[in-house]
């Protein structure tokens, strides 16, 4: 592993703590985890060269949007134009490592972007500094002129992976709630968007109230309750042709909460019946029904390990909200949260080490995370309203809901990462919330 490597590797791995370079030894840079900050890699993104007519404005767009999604992330700093002593227009030219040492670039990402009528072709490459050399081999995405919001995310998603040794997340999307109109009579739709706001689309109308939108493991379907039939009850929605059906869950007064199984084929999820609210598990295909809990308590806010073989989920049956961890076809159940206050939401990370959850303390709201057995809790946020905690597909950021006061507050996305830093408000547009973040694109 290279210095360049090294280096952000063990920042990006560090969660709560900061990096700091130790002393200079043999052989690669090594980080020690102290208590400070993190200072973001300085990069830099040259604008691409624009290797036919045409494709200068497109170039352009790829380049800035490259350095927007690494510097989002809070691992990096980029460098500015201003300060380049070496030009780099060419992508085929040498790098001039010098020139980049003096300004202090760490890591530099150079690229060429070719239009012939619809189709555009983005090559990039990725630069150690320090090292002198290539890190990688350079790489080329092939596609649409308007899919190249999508191109400069994978090249992002690239850049990421080989610096970090870890999957990236920018060419994802997130499904949410849009609301518009006055807080007493606000209109609710069922949207999607890319993972930074961006391309946001209307999938359901706002005749009826929708809620808790989520993605299922592909990306490919939506599950969301809905007020249509007066009553809560669960919609199965493709996203490719924005059509739903009702899904055939337990008969009972209101069906809710509802998340996919990792293979996508089944959904669990909570019913009201009678005064009782329990955790349900529905064959999608079948239509066969299975009941997880059997208590006089409230379980609700099923989720499942990245394995399958267990639910995390809240219940009061200890008298307060609390968080609880059972296997994934019901049984005895036990207790993880242990902190003051209430706790709901749980949602476990994709890497299967966390569980991220919403905690009402001292009135105030938090998103926070755990390990999977309840050890290490961090509030990552505080505000009046913090809730509903989603992962990134790598498992190094969150969103989540934030409703601000008064008359003209209203809910909006945010996110931030699992050490707590870098939390930035997503430009949707409009109110949001509910956000479900979906796995990489293919």
């Amino acid at each position: 592993m290279n210095k360049f490597m090294a280096l952000v590797l063990t920042a990006a791995l560090a969660g709560p703590f900061a990096a700091m370079p130790a002393l200079a030894q043999q052989g690669p840079l090594r980080i020690t985890v102290t208590q400070g900050v993190i200072e973001p890699l300085p990069i830099a993104v040259p604008t691409f060269q624009a290797e036919t007519a045409g494709a200068a404005e497109v170039a352009n767009q790829i380049s800035r949007l490259v350095a927007q999604d690494l510097t989002g992330s809070g691992l990096f700093r980029e460098v500015p134009a201003s300060s380049f002593i070496s030009n780099h227009a060419m992508f085929d030219q040498a790098v001039a490592y010098a020139d980049w040492r003096a300004i202090n670039v760490q890591g530099l990402v150079t690229g060429a972007v070719s239009v012939s009528g619809n189709q555009l072709t983005v090559k990039f490459r990725l630069y150690d500094i320090y090292t002198g050399a290539e890190l990688g081999q350079g790489l080329q995405f092939n596609g649409s002129v308007q899919g190249w919001r999508r191109m400069a995310h994978k090249v992002s998603d690239a850049v990421y992976s080989r610096i970090t040794g870890e999957s990236g997340y920018f060419d994802s999307r997130v499904v949410f709630v849009a609301e518009s109109g006055p807080k007493d009579n606000r209109l609710k739709r069922v949207a999607i968007m890319d993972y930074d706001g961006a391309n946001v689309q209307y999938l359901t109308d706002a005749n009826s109230l929708v809620l808790a939108p989520r993605f299922s493991p592909t990306g490919a379907q939506i599950l969301y309750t809905s007020y249509q039939s007066g009553a809560p009850r669960i919609n199965l929605l493709d996203v490719a042709s924005a059509s739903a059906r009702q899904l055939p869950t337990e008969v009972g007064e209101m069906a809710f909460s509802p998340r996919f199984s990792r293979d996508g084929g089944s959904v669990i999820y909570s019913l009201a019946n009678g005064g009782n609210t329990d955790i349900y598990r529905t064959d999608i295909r079948t239509g066969g029904h299975t009941r997880l809990t059997n208590a006089p308590s409230i379980e609700t806010s099923p989720s499942l390990s990245p394995d399958g073989s267990q639910i995390v989920f809240e219940s009061d049956r200890s008298g307060t909200t609390q968080l609880y961890v059972m296997g994934a076809n019901g049984g005895e159940a036990r207790r993880i949260s242990f902190g003051d206050g209430r706790y709901g939401t749980p949602v476990w990370s994709p890497r299967g080490d966390m569980i991220a959850f919403t905690k009402q303390q001292g009135g105030r709201f938090h998103i926070g995370v755990m390990r999977t057995d309840g050890s290490e809790e961090r509030l990552l946020t505080s505000s009046f309203l913090d809730e509903g905690p989603t992962w990134a597909p790598n498992g190094r950021m969150l969103m989540f809901t934030r409703e601000t006061q008064g008359e003209t507050g209203g809910p909006s996305i945010y996110s931030v990462d699992i050490s707590g830093r870098n939390l930035r408000q997503v430009a949707t547009g409009s109110f949001a919330s509910d956000p479900s973040w979906g796995p990489l694109q293919p």
